[in-house]
């Protein structure tokens, strides 16, 4: 069997991911401590585990509209209106998906045909790109840089487009770097998308996770909403990241689109995480600030230690991770995540795993405890001094 010839070409041309390459080389290694996860270290606040729990001892077990709960979709317009000021239809508009990964996906194979082209701004998470290739699309990226602390310009927005550019892909707060989008910074990216007619997926998960700057949703600008499909979920700021739930809201055309693949491919998402999901929306506020705060302290404590041990690293301003260049070290990301895990036990993420404009970089998660982050910042500068 030529196995090169029955695999689909796009599938062959996705590499494998270069995040998980490290959480196998883990297992060769003893005392590992882990800045590589972006997962939060808290379980599950209490409040809505017992959702779940009384969910199941009424017998909800069965499957829900391929929608998903009408009182769950309720509750998360309810929270866009509330929080960010945009407005959706419960019952057209919103679509309840398996975490943001399913919604990115049925995006971009509900609007994307062969050559379509899909700009992503790097770094960039890593499964925007194979997601791409994945619906056919081309990726191109758009480069932003450390200088400029990882914001997409307008000005380079523009010099990428072209005639077949269809999509824009914004995730801010940012993974992998930390960087954040102002309103008026997303003004000028709305005008930009305005007239080179483009559709935004804007990915905004870790929406609640900002510090000191509130956050600005991509469709609540004005005449945006109709050109966005706005991504957001539970796994971040609830903590729920096992229960697999998310959703997107979108102009109902759009989302009716998405819901056809849904509907033949996942049918709908698990009613225990959508009960969970309710839960968390009507009762988990208190539980969220207090998460944010912890991580609003780790995120001072890494950024000073990285910059303190030589690892230039500005101060992220949304979700929890940090992103130090290593230049000064001689060494390319991968070698210095490589040794650092080897020699010292240490994971970090290479910044080329989220595209060429991440070398030179590392990424560095705090949704970790206070010892270990101060732990790892002690084993780095070891390992620094050593090389």
């Amino acid at each position: 069997m030529n196995w090169e010839e029955v695999i689909a070409p796009r599938v062959r041309e996705v590499p494998p991911s270069g995040i998980r390459k490290f959480f196998d080389l883990v297992s060769e290694v003893d005392d590992v401590i882990s800045l590589g996860v972006g997962e939060p270290d808290f379980v599950t606040p209490w409040h809505i585990r017992e959702a779940s729990f009384y969910s199941l001892e009424r017998g909800d077990t069965m499957y829900t509209s391929n929608y998903g709960l009408l009182e769950l979709r309720r509750e998360i317009t309810n929270y866009l209106k509330k929080n960010y000021n945009v407005s959706y239809d419960p019952q057209g508009e919103t679509l309840v998906t398996v975490g943001v990964s399913e919604a990115l996906d049925l995006a971009l194979r509900a609007l994307v045909e062969q050559g379509d082209e899909v700009i992503l701004p790097e770094p960039s998470y890593v499964s925007y790109k194979p997601s791409t290739i994945l619906a056919g699309g081309k990726a191109v990226k758009v480069q932003t840089d450390r200088k400029n602390e990882f914001k997409l310009t307008a000005e380079a927005l523009e010099e990428v487009i072209t005639e077949q550019s269809k999509i824009l892909i914004l995730c801010y707060p940012n993974n992998p770097t930390g960087a954040i989008m102002e309103r008026d910074e997303l003004l000028e990216i709305a005008q930009v998308v305005e007239e080179h007619d483009l559709i935004v997926l804007a990915d905004e998960i870790y929406a609640e996770l900002t510090y000191g700057q509130e956050h600005t949703s991509f469709a609540s600008l004005p005449g945006m909403k109709e050109r966005t499909i706005l991504f957001n979920g539970f796994s971040k700021a609830y903590a729920m990241t096992g229960w697999r739930i998310g959703y997107a809201a979108a102009p109902e055309p759009i989302i009716q689109a998405m819901m056809k693949i849904h509907q033949y491919t996942m049918l709908c998402a698990p009613i225990v995480s959508q009960k969970a999901a309710l839960e968390a929306l009507r009762n988990g506020r208190r539980e969220v600030d207090k998460m944010t705060d912890a991580y609003n302290q780790r995120r001072r404590v890494i950024t000073k230690g990285l910059n303190d041990i030589g690892l230039d690293c500005f101060e992220p301003q949304g979700a929890f991770y940090a992103f130090p260049s290593i230049e000064a070290t001689g060494l390319s990301a991968e070698e210095f995540a490589e040794r650092l895990l080897q020699e010292e036990g240490v994971v970090v993420i290479p910044g080329g795993v989220f595209g060429e404009s991440g070398q030179g970089f590392i990424r560095c998660s705090y949704a970790s405890s206070l010892e270990d982050i101060n732990e790892a910042l002690n084993r780095m500068e070891r390992f620094i001094k050593k090389i």
